[in-house]
């Protein structure tokens, strides 16, 4: 699906005074509902907050391509629950080159093939995020929205993203329809609903439910020193008030301490360190908001704690056979001839909650797709070797890595390509190019701005932006009971002399789309 809608003039004049009044409300808004990040080097417990990086006002978004991809997303949700569910094509496709030359991908991967036999639990659960750029290639104002990639684990700023929308409304509301500065801000039917943090804490609370105990807690699994701790307590304090459910966090490092599985019935436990004399808690889903790059894995110590963890009979959110289904190469497999068909039209895949998908489905998930190639030695790796070497400018070069900072771009790919074919390889061992994937570069539309505030800034600055739109998903399956449904929207947008984002760095805000 192609849009032709001309994104307006943006962002509208306003008068300083009016500037510094959405900084004041804004700023002041963020900090009294929790649109925080704590500041850097914090000190435990924190004492403080800052505001998230923010927008001042909504980015405007085709209003079609916002519905296409909400509308996609329960599609995406069954294939990779699908794909998460068949060992043979995550064995072929992740047991091959890339467990030989990408050492996480392939502890990963031994790890689950590992433990996979004894798994005493089948219900998985995924919090899904569905990442979007909008695409403008022959720079028309004809517009499509294309696919950045899929995340399986850790998808994170649910909760932040809520009240980004949340705060965009309270603007509208606050400075009559922001000063009528524009038409499109004084619609406020443009500012869409959006509750990432009510669906996924609800997808967490069915995953519970699904274990059947109801003394059972949930666990985050979080990183060391996180800076985005706010994201996720209002995921707790969520499940604590909407659902009655009890939250416990740890870090890696906590479980390989206190982490207990139970011999006979495999229950996870975890004893209060407070509360030493009390029963241990028993453990109904791991929520990961780590374990998605190496640096949360320092020591073999986090794998054997990871395989504990996976051996138990708590539901994962995600198990590792679903971060797996997450990696790059299974994207790039995807778009080879009829795998997508497969998994999706096939009456001998499980039902996961999709209805009966048709092929007209199909090909509206695959317009969401931009060009992507393997850099293996078969004839279109070659090809692809050729592209990424004669005209890189077309071209991003990505690793099987999730959390941003670890793609390569345009002119930087030949020589870092000739820098991988220096590094010494053991006998048989794949070319170390494979542990990659070649994607065409998206365009987005030219000539959008906003005003965008760094965290603890009181300065916003202007920027010719790029706005990423991220979709929520939330994935019960394995058992009796399949819950697939779309779980709202993240929009991050950042300065467009930038190829990387990252929020906590300053380098992408947090925002909503104005739909247009």
């Amino acid at each position: 699906m192609s849009s032709s809608t001309a994104l307006p003039e943006w962002p509208p004049a306003m008068t300083p005074e009016q500037h510094a009044q959405l900084i004041l409300l804004s700023s002041t808004y963020a900090l009294s509902h929790g649109f925080t990040l704590l500041p850097p080097n914090s000190s435990q417990p924190p004492t403080s907050a800052i505001p998230a990086p923010l927008s001042l006002l909504p980015t405007p978004f085709p209003r079609g391509l916002y519905d296409l991809a909400v509308s996609l997303q329960p599609i995406y949700n069954a294939l990779y629950a699908r794909i998460a569910l068949d060992w043979e094509f995550l064995d072929r496709v992740m047991g091959g080159s890339v467990s030989k030359v990408d050492t996480f991908q392939g502890e990963l991967w031994r790890g689950w093939r590992q433990v996979r036999d004894e798994l005493v639990q089948p219900i998985q659960l995924g919090v899904f995020r569905s990442d979007y750029l909008l695409h403008d290639s022959e720079g028309t104002g004809g517009m499509e929205v294309k696919q950045v990639e899929f995340n399986t684990i850790a998808a994170s700023f649910g909760a932040l993203s809520q009240r980004a929308g949340e705060m965009h409304r309270y603007l509208h509301k606050a400075t009559n329809s922001y000063y009528s500065i524009s038409p499109e801000l004084s619609n406020a039917s443009n500012f869409p609903a959006n509750q990432p943090l009510k669906n996924i804490a609800t997808g967490l609370a069915e995953g519970w439910k699904a274990y059947g105990n109801d003394e059972a807690v949930v666990l985050f699994v979080v990183q060391d020193g996180e800076r985005n701790v706010f994201d996720q307590k209002w995921l707790e304090y969520e499940l604590l008030e909407a659902h009655g459910i009890q939250a416990i966090r740890h870090t890696f490092s906590d479980l390989a301490n206190l982490a207990q599985v139970d011999r006979s019935s495999k229950t996870l436990l975890l004893p209060s360190p407070l509360e030493p004399d009390s029963p241990p808690r028993e453990v109904a889903v791991i929520y990961y908001r780590s374990a998605y790059t190496p640096t949360d894995y320092p020591s073999s110590s986090e794998w054997t704690t990871r395989l504990l963890l996976e051996r138990s009979r708590a539901i994962k959110c995600p198990s590792m056979a679903l971060q797996l289904a997450g990696a790059k190469k299974i994207q790039q497999v995807l778009c080879e001839p009829g795998v997508l068909e497969d998994f999706l039209l096939s009456p001998d895949r499980p039902d996961v909650g999709a209805g009966p998908l048709t092929q007209a489905d199909v090909d509206r998930l695959r317009q969401t797709w931009i060009g992507l190639l393997p850099m293996d030695n078969s004839l279109l790796g070659q090809e692809a070797y050729t592209l990424a070497t004669t005209h890189p400018e077309r071209y991003v070069l990505k690793p099987q890595r999730e959390g941003g900072g670890n793609n390569i771009y345009r002119e930087n790919i030949p020589p870092y390509l000739k820098e991988l074919e220096k590094e010494p390889r053991q006998a048989g061992e794949p070319e170390k190019k494979e542990a990659y994937i070649l994607m065409e570069l998206i365009e987005p539309p030219k000539g959008v701005s906003n005003w965008l505030v760094r965290g603890g800034e009181n300065k916003a600055r202007k920027a010719d932006v790029v706005s990423e739109l991220g979709v929520y998903g939330v994935m019960l399956f394995g058992g009796d009971d399949v819950v697939n449904n779309g779980a709202g929207t993240l929009l991050r947008t950042k300065g467009r002399e930038s190829d990387e984002g990252g929020v906590a760095i300053g380098i992408s805000s947090i925002d909503s789309p104005l739909l247009v």
